[in-house]
């Protein structure tokens, strides 16, 4: 079944897109939440006059990432957690933990957009959180022991 995407998605596409799906994906997945229409001639043709509309909103979009990756590469984050002999963390500091302290920087950003394994050590760090297909931003911090 081919359906044209109406966003993006990360393993199948980009906005304004024409791809072929399994029928089943389509009718319970991408036509009931939006992502996508169905790729009738009626459709195509009004693809035509909404492609400028979807590259100014995919424009809008990526613009809106590059200002969040910019604002996250400028911030320095510092996370107090418990530790034991040799640096070494009780527990970790999650994806979670992490989204919840750019939430209090004023930046909101989904925990599954953070690509990272759990930090188990004080000391520095860097995690890639990914914005869009095309913006990541590289969040630096330090991890320290509670007192």
């Amino acid at each position: 079944m081919q359906v044209i995407l109406k966003e993006n998605l990360e393993n199948l596409g980009h906005i304004g897109d024409i791809v072929k799906v399994a029928p089943g994906y389509a009718r319970n997945y991408l036509l009931p939440r939006g992502f996508a229409v169905e790729a009738t001639v009626r459709n195509a043709k009004a693809l035509d006059h909404t492609k400028r509309q979807m590259e100014y909103k995919k424009n809008k979009v990526l613009e809106l990432a590059k200002g969040v990756a910019a604002r996250i590469e400028a911030l320095s984050l510092s996370i107090t957690h418990q530790a034991g002999e040799e640096g070494k963390l009780f527990g970790a500091v999650t994806t979670m933990e992490l989204a919840e302290k750019l939430k209090e920087q004023g930046i909101e950003i989904d925990r599954k957009k953070i690509v990272a394994d759990p930090i188990k050590h004080t000391g520095e760090f860097s995690v890639v959180v990914k914005l869009h297909p095309e913006v990541t931003a590289t969040l630096k911090g330090v991890v320290v022991a509670a007192a």
